[in-house]
């Protein structure tokens, strides 16, 4: 498995300047506090690779900038290049969103962010090792390692269905949430407002199939029956497949779609792939009939406690179905303390499983030094393993209290050593519906006599009321996200809400580029505002003519209340604000050396600016696409060549006066000559492997010395065939 986010696994260049740069709304340099300790000390007390700053000549935000640069070349390098999807380049990778997360303040908060350090964390351990090593063959302890990918996925999906109801959100036990979902989330896309026109009845059985596929499938991960866990991955996909069509969530929906190809196996994948299938799989008719019978009750099992849990019946009246919550907040808090321990001892018992037929795998390797190395492997792997999966009980149980408080002591301590690295986390997203009344949208105004005023629109929240809702997925613009979580509260709740207003009574340019990438777009672009202020309104998605037809505007609006009042620079409140947060700098920012390195920063922050991120990412992505596509079809050209030539050699050898016509035909003594230097690839491969495994038994050797002979006989065969023809 591959994290190959690129432009969002890393923040923009140009947008961490505008939120962390020295002129930014939160500069990144008011995090580190250097204190003249040693650079090693510094780096596990806070560990970010902005620490090296100062060593390379380099501020804060201009090393900032390097580790996004950097981050981007390998996560491209690890999409197009085979041998770069290795452990240190993830490892690496990694480390550096690490130390963009720790300085990221509330930009960064998000449980994507911490999903996305956490996978690629697993990542480092379920890739070889191919940099150091050079091979890139199956290891015997992969299953056990790549068996995290499907807990973390049952982590993430598990927790996010328990906690819509835990939290007792009315609009999830009424059923109702998505008749408000699509118009109140953060930045909806087109499809959205289609999505909202759905009938009532509708919306609720869309709730219920949600609570089916996050709480029910998901304890069918680790299911020995492979067909119950095929069914759970693609109603795990269809999931967040509904999800980007209809929000712009970033790269979680596709993060978690990576995630959950650990529910495959090689044969259904080699099914997709229209590759042979290599798997023994002579199970008897019984035993097959038996297994589809067993499916067939489990899936009839959850369905039915659907139905009755959410009390499915058919309405003729509204030619549709009708559904509601047919159990109380003690009854599923009983339920959560029934299954909560169980599901822990389903990932002990599987995960033991994985361990144990890992370790006979390794015993049945051939050779003494191929068995010893990958039995010391298997070890420390699997001791790897069992740690991330214990450590990770501690935010799995926060679902239920009871049993967090059941854990033993000693892993609680194991969790807050590591906490900081973010190795594991607790999940658990659209745990409360917001905007029932409407979605609160802040709108900044600008004025430069203080009487006429002009609204400040941004690229991506909605604001124009004729404004089409975009499409950003994998994007996330990280201000646009925030104005939301501001409007759902005061301006006291978001202190960088005074930041942004007064940088844009400075004027200054990084931070006007996250509003309008496109500076000509932005109202005050010839002059800063002299005065600002910022209003609530409450959003709505607009509802179709009574002819059908559909309206010229997405969105209506209403007045709510003053936000933020004006000011100007000066201004007493703002000042006061500034002071109060400590938005204002108390020492002038470190100067940087005129080096290549700060010259080739400056150079690549020049040819990106101006263009939005999302338009980047999107390139980089159809680029990287491109050429996968190429190098496959270059890569199937060459194999079915060498197939060909591999067919066509016992036809020449069988046939003398073919071998004497060769000579005179070029191509085919070209031909001959590929397959013969084939085959001497191959033999030079063969004994290679007979030097690794030079420490094998006699009765391996005595074996292949009947091979030998088998094929000496086989080979006398063949020539007297040959000669009866002749």
């Amino acid at each position: 498995m591959h994290v190959r986010l690129i432009g969002d696994s890393k923040l923009p260049i140009g947008v961490s300047v505008s939120l962390y740069g020295n002129e930014g709304l939160l500069p990144a340099r008011w995090q580190l506090r250097y204190s003249g300790k040693p650079l090693l000390e510094q780096l596990l007390s806070f560990p970010t690779l902005l620490w090296l700053g100062p060593q390379l000549g380099l501020d804060t935000h201009t090393t900032m900038e390097l580790l996004c640069l950097i981050g981007a070349a390998l996560s491209l390098a690890a999409t197009l290049v085979e041998a770069f999807r290795d452990s240190v380049v993830f490892f690496c990778l990694w480390a550096l969103y690490l130390s963009m997360y720790q300085v990221g303040q509330v930009f960064l908060y998000f449980q994507w962010d911490n999903l996305l350090l956490e996978t690629g964390f697993l990542c480092i351990l379920v890739a070889p090792l191919t940099l150091i090593r050079g091979s890139r063959r199956d290891r015997e302890h992969d299953r056990v390692t790549f068996w995290l990918v499907r807990w973390l996925l049952f982590r993430l999906m598990f927790a996010s269905g328990v906690v819509k109801l835990t939290s007792r959100c009315p609009t999830w036990w009424g059923l109702t949430a998505l008749t408000y979902h699509y118009e109140t989330q953060c930045i909806p896309t087109p499809l959205a407002w289609f999505a909202h026109q759905f009938p009532v009845w509708w919306q609720k059985l869309s709730v219920v199939g949600a609570f089916f596929i996050e709480i029910a499938v998901p304890l069918l991960f680790f299911s020995p029956l492979r067909r119950l866990r095929l069914g759970s991955f693609y109603l795990q996909v269809l999931l967040q497949v509904l999800i980007i069509l209809t929000g712009n969530y970033n790269f979680f929906n596709l993060l978690t779609l990576t995630l959950c190809l650990a529910l495959l196996d090689d044969q259904h994948v080699n099914f997709w792939l229209r590759r042979a299938d290599e798997s023994n799989t002579n199970d008897s008719r019984l035993w097959s009939w038996l297994c589809y019978l067993l499916e067939l009750v489990v899936w009839a099992l959850m369905i039915v406690g659907t139905i009755i849990c959410f009390d499915l019946q058919l309405d003729t009246t509204k030619n549709g179905i009708s559904s509601r919550t047919a159990f109380t907040f003690h009854q599923f808090n009983q339920f959560l303390k029934t299954v909560t321990i169980p599901c822990v001892w389903i990932g002990v018992l599987s995960l033991t499983w994985e361990i144990i037929t890992a370790m006979f795998r390794c015993a049945c390797v051939s050779g003494f030094l191929k068995r010893f190395c990958g039995t010391i492997q298997w070890t420390l792997f699997a001791a790897a393993t069992a740690a991330m999966f214990t450590v990770s009980l501690v935010p799995f149980t926060y679902i239920e209290y009871d049993s967090n408080a059941r854990l033993w002591p000693g892993v609680r301590r194991a969790y807050e050593l590591v906490d900081q690295y973010q190795l594991v986390n607790s999940y658990g997203l659209f745990r409360r519906m917001t905007g029932v009344g409407g979605r609160p949208e802040v709108v900044i105004e600008g004025s430069n006599d203080g009487v006429t005023w002009t609204e400040i629109e941004f690229m991506y929240k909605p604001g124009n009321l004729s404004a089409s809702p975009p499409v950003l997925t994998p994007h996330q613009p990280r201000l646009d996200w925030q104005m939301w979580f501001a409007a759902l509260s005061t301006h006291t709740q978001a202190p960088w809400f005074t930041s942004l207003i007064y940088r844009l009574l400075q004027g200054k340019k990084d931070v006007i580029e996250l509003i309008q990438t496109d500076i000509s777009q932005y109202p005050f672009h010839q002059q800063p505002p002299a005065y600002l202020r910022a209003h609530r309104y409450r959003y709505w998605f607009t509802e179709p003519k009574a002819d059908g037809s559909y309206p010229q505007r997405w969105w209506r609006r209403i007045y709510d209340e003053e936000f933020y009042p004006k000011v100007h620079l000066g201004n007493t409140f703002l000042e006061g604000m500034l002071n109060h947060y400590g938005l204002k700098d108390k020492s002038p920012p470190r100067r940087m050396s005129n080096t290549t390195l700060v010259w080739a920063v400056k150079w690549v922050r020049s040819q990106v600016r101006g263009v939005p991120a999302h338009i980047l990412i999107w390139t980089l992505i159809v680029c990287s696409a491109i050429v996968c596509l190429l190098q496959g079809l270059r890569h199937r050209s060459e194999h079915t060549k060498k197939s060909s030539l591999l067919h066509r050699a016992p036809m020449t050898l069988s046939d003398p006066t073919e071998n004497e016509s060769d000579s005179d035909n070029p191509e085919k003594s070209e031909d001959h000559q590929l397959v013969e230097e084939e085959e001497e690839e191959q033999e030079d491969g063969d004994d290679s492997d007979e030097e690794v495994g030079a420490g094998e038994g006699e009765e391996e050797e005595i074996d292949t010395a009947g091979e030998d002979e088998v094929d000496e006989a086989q080979e006398d065969d063949e020539e007297e065939e040959r000669k009866r023809k002749r």
